[in-house]
């Protein structure tokens, strides 16, 4: 062929964008059988429009971009005035005021405590789910806002004050007294530099005044959301741990020395401002009794922990739609990426780590809905969510990693919005405990409320004989528990303990209430012996079709 021959018949396509993914924008979020299902069984089938109303804003253009512009342009501390005087603020771009204003309105803070309709958390956890999805960094306070409720109530005086405005729906950013604002955030700050997770190794310092405020003097070394309205706080008294409220701002109008010393920079979690702290005679008031202090703040801790599942499953679940969405318009070797048999097997099996996650997560939601009222609930609650915390904290971070991988080189880039989920990924299994604390939590559980790992156990039986690989497991694990063993034997096999734990949750749940392509598969791979230690590993003759037919992918319009 000469090359005046080739010129005639070769069209140039050199500048054309081609086989590309189009942009994932403007869907809903929450149109997610899974999600849906799971609020309705748990008895929150009332809130289904609320949810559909933050799932649409949460895949909407304009939410998307508040996202990047609140990461892109990272908080900054402004220590002093033009002249000199401390002014310790946290300045935040426009955009990430934006997304806690909407979050407010959503009632994603503490508005569930006040709310008397049956259901009311699980609608909460459902819709923290989907807003999730936009932006993690600001439901850092939002979710402290939201624990902070049942601590706080340990000072009745304090709860009637402030309680409510931590469920209002107006946001308010300004630093003023707190008598004076609608609404309220509260932060925690109970690390120190030599203690970290080990708070009773604590070395600030607090003294009761004669009017019944101490005066707290020390520093913290990891304060998450420092521009807060207050914060709950571990400081030593002469009894031990104490829990106090530091407000920033003192009734007065002054405010309370406590020091910014400079803001951590962070693998991610960037819109979201995490300090260095120090007291120079900062004013606290006492929440509960004096050297109680981690029995008062551990309810904090575990509605924390609750808001660290609900952000890992949102990661999971926003990683499987992005790189389900480029499968179904990326071709290569001559297909469709979904078409061809080894990717689907991916897609297939990240859709069972992410389905099993929220069946889990919206059963705490349920749980922690009844749990005031039946002690199996609680039961349910404290030991489901600590396994759940542990596993599904870890799986969070092996998943975005392989739907990362799921879009190639595209992936890598930076505004595919991929690289920001995966470091926002390790997070949540780094804060309010990382995995040996986590499972030494189980541990404690089960050395000290056998009644609860009864209930637990109660629970996981509602599945029996629906597989019997679903039973041996069961069967195995109380085997195990029941087992005569030290306490160091024990505690060197508590992360597989763990992850047992786990797995066999999710199983159960999956089996009574997820589709049978979904439940099987899980129960074959992760339980069955039958899957490999990476992503795609499913064995022959899993229903691929009805696995995937559960992956939210609906574009709006």
């Amino acid at each position: 062929m000469t090359t005046e021959t080739i010129e005639e018949t070769t069209v140039y396509r050199g500048n054309e964008v081609l086989n590309q993914t189009p942009e994932l924008i403007d869907y809903d979020v929450s149109d997610d059988p899974a999600l849906r299902e799971g609020l309705v069984r748990e008895g929150a089938g009332w809130a289904l429009e609320d949810l559909a109303e933050v799932g649409r804003a949460a895949g909407s253009r304009q939410v998307q971009e508040w996202g990047r512009l609140a990461n892109e342009q990272e908080p900054v501390l402004q220590r002093y005035d033009a002249v000199g005087h401390r002014r310790d603020d946290v300045e935040f771009h426009p955009a990430y005021h934006s997304l806690m204003a909407k979050a407010f309105e959503f009632g994603l803070n503490a508005a569930p405590w006040f709310d008397d309709r049956p259901g009311a958390h699980t609608a909460r956890t459902a819709k923290a789910f989907a807003w999730g999805q936009a932006e993690s960094g600001h439901m850092c306070p939002i979710g402290m806002a939201y624990a902070a409720v049942p601590t706080l109530r340990h000072a009745p005086e304090l709860a009637d004050a402030y309680g409510r405005r931590l469920a209002s729906a107006e946001y308010d950013p300004e630093l003023r007294p707190m008598d004076d604002k609608p609404g309220l955030v509260l932060g925690t700050s109970m690390t120190e530099r030599q203690g970290g997770s080990d708070a009773r190794a604590n070395i600030s310092r607090a003294v009761e005044r004669p009017d019944g405020t101490y005066d707290v003097v020390g520093h913290k070394w990891f304060t998450s959301a420092p521009m807060s309205d207050g914060f709950l706080t571990l400081v030593q008294t002469e009894p031990g741990l104490t829990c106090l409220l530091l407000p920033r701002v003192l009734p007065d109008g002054t405010r309370n020395p406590i020091r910014l010393e400079r803001l951590k920079d962070k693998l991610g979690n960037r819109s979201n401002a995490s300090a260095e702290i120090e007291y120079h005679g900062a004013t606290g008031w006492r929440v509960g009794e004096e050297g109680r202090g981690v029995r008062t703040i551990i309810e904090m801790v575990n509605f924390t922990r609750l808001n660290c599942v609900v952000l890992s499953s949102a990661f999971m679940r926003k990683g499987l739609v992005r790189a389900v969405h480029h499968s179904r318009h990326r071709r290569a070797f001559g297909n469709l990426l979904i078409d061809q048999p080894l990717m689907r097997n991916v897609l297939a099996d990240l859709t069972l780590e992410s389905e099993a996650a929220v069946a889990a997560l919206m059963r705490l939601g349920g749980a922690t809905d009844r749990a005031e009222d039946s002690e199996s609930e609680a039961g349910v609650r404290r030991l489901g969510l600590a396994v759940t915390k542990y596993w599904v904290c870890k799986r969070a971070q092996a998943v975005v990693g392989e739907a990362l991988e799921c879009l190639g080189g595209n992936g890598y880039i930076e505004n595919s919005g991929m690289p920001r989920l995966y470091r926002e990924a390790p997070l949540q299994s780094v804060w309010e405990g990382s995995g040996n604390v986590a499972a030494l939590d189980v541990l404690r559980v089960i050395r000290r409320q056998p009644e609860t790992v009864e209930f637990f156990f109660d629970e996981l039986r509602l599945a029996s004989g629906a597989d019997r690989r679903l039973d041996a497991a069961v069967a195995s694990l109380e085997e195990d528990l029941s087992a005569d063993r030290t306490d160091t034997d024990l505690e060197f096999e508590a992360r597989g303990l763990v992850e047992r734990l786990a797995l066999v949750f999710q199983a159960s749940l999956l089996v009574r209430h997820s589709s049978p392509a979904v439940a099987d598969a899980f129960v074959a791979s992760r339980l069955g012996g039958s899957w490999g230690i990476a992503f795609g590993t499913l064995p022959r003759g899993v229903d691929t079709p009805g696995i995937l037919a559960r992956v939210p992918v609906g574009m709006i319009g």
